[in-house]
């Protein structure tokens, strides 16, 4: 229990704070005037380490004790998430996440949190980071400027706010506070700018680039490959026998390894141009690992290939500027042009489902086909065969039916009622709506 002592004549409080016994020894002499002045303020110690707002220092700020409990005082913040700086738990938390991650992945995450996201958060703590904070950051990245002095992307601010939400979820977890992203939603992105070649443009690509490179662009426009797949293609994963190109790996940043997800682990099935293009590539590369090889029998790079040959090209051909991977959208849309079966199409570009193909291509379909209808007449004017009217008038199971209601209401077409119940008739008989 607390109380007011004495010791060679001084005054000095006796107490508990956190389970610690402490004397604190003062410059009073032991009187009863002075007992009673202690007692007063051993109350309010009392009172305040009851209600957790005892502050050692305020009270004794020359007391030895006072460096013990601020550390013991930063220890419990820090289990409550309360005192542990941001960049405290980020560090923490990629050594724990990044073994799940690849590296180009990993570098892209490192970047983004050196730059602007500890500039403004990594010395505040990491509970008491507001949803206002969040939202005044992504304001602030809004009007920053990005690539070639524009501002920053949708995308890309998009990208600093869903790694903050990974970190102040994982926060929250651990040290019980609510998140503060509650009701933030991401920006709306825009759509990607997908401007694939027509046929021509392709033929004109092909047979006017360096003869280097023929059969690699060859390739890329008539199988939908990502550039880190075509980049990273060994003759290990082409299969001539079944004319198949076994996509494994990926290039990425000059290393080789997992493609971008399980779906894109896929067999592209070779076209005969595309296994023509491969066998004359062969007799180039086919003695090295990589089946595309630059003239020191390296793999491609993608940024020298895209300066050097690509860009150069398009502006030689009088063709609008537009990135490499417009090879892939090019594959798409011809499939599609071509009518091929869409599950097919999908399991050639390595997507799960067809909802990609409908939702990015199918608008530029019509730009390679017609649109008058006809593939439609293509389709049925084998296999539908109408008879003349005059030579079944005799056998149509309807003309007696409605002989007397037509004759009695061609005077009265313009009756809708008349023309509605007839059809309605005529379809519940048929089994279905017309």
């Amino acid at each position: 229990m607390a109380s007011i002592r004495s010791r060679e004549g001084k005054l000095f409080f006796d107490f508990y704070y956190r389970k610690k016994r402490c004397r604190e020894l003062t410059l009073l002499s032991s009187t009863p005037s002075n007992q009673k002045k202690l007692a007063q303020v051993l109350r309010k110690i009392e009172a305040e380490i009851a209600l957790g707002t005892f502050v050692y220092s305020k009270y004794f700020p020359n007391s030895p004790r006072v460096a013990e409990f601020e550390e013991m005082d930063r220890i419990s913040k820090r289990k409550a998430g309360k005192g542990q700086l941001f960049s405290e738990f980020v560090a923490i938390w990629y050594e724990e996440v990044k073994i799940g991650w690849r590296d180009s992945y990993d570098q892209t995450v490192v970047k983004i949190l050196n730059g602007r996201i500890m500039e403004t958060f990594g010395d505040m703590d990491v509970s008491e980071i507001t949803k206002a904070d969040l939202l005044q950051f992504r304001a602030r990245l809004g009007e920053e400027p990005g690539r070639n002095g524009k501002k920053m992307s949708p995308s890309h601010i998009n990208r600093h706010m869903y790694l903050m939400r990974m970190i102040l979820r994982e926060a929250a977890d651990r040290f019980d506070f609510n998140t503060p992203f509650k009701g933030i939603k991401a920006l709306r992105n825009n759509k990607p700018d997908i401007h694939p070649f027509n046929l021509e443009e392709v033929n004109k690509i092909i047979n006017g680039v360096d003869p280097w490179y023929r059969y690699y662009y060859t390739v890329r426009f008539l199988t939908g490959m990502r550039t880190g797949e075509i980049d990273g293609l060994k003759w290990k994963y082409v299969d001539f026998d079944n004319r198949l190109i076994k996509v494994r790996e990926s290039l990425v940043k000059n290393k080789q390894t997992y493609t971008k997800n399980d779906f894109s682990q896929r067999d592209i099935e070779m076209s005969s141009t595309v296994f023509t293009a491969l066998q004359e590539q062969f007799k180039r590369s086919g003695h090295l690992d990589y089946v595309f090889v630059n003239s020191r029998g390296d793999h491609f790079n993608y940024h020298n290939i895209s300066r050097r040959i690509w860009h150069p090209l398009l502006k030689e051909l009088g063709l609008e500027r537009r990135n490499p991977y417009q090879t892939r959208h090019t594959a798409a849309t011809l499939w599609l042009g071509a009518g091929e079966n869409p599950a097919w199409i999908a399991k050639q570009m390595g997507h799960s489902t067809t909802e990609m193909l409908f939702r990015v291509y199918a608008r530029y379909v019509p730009n390679l086909t017609r649109k008058d209808g006809s593939a439609m007449e293509k389709l049925i004017s084998g296999s539908v065969v109408v008879n003349s009217i005059d030579d079944d008038l005799n056998t149509n199971p309807y003309q007696d039916k409605y002989a007397d209601q037509i004759d009695s209401g061609l005077d009265e077409s313009h009756d809708e009622s008349f023309w509605g119940q007839l059809l309605n008739s005529e379809s519940s008989e048929l089994g279905g709506e017309l």
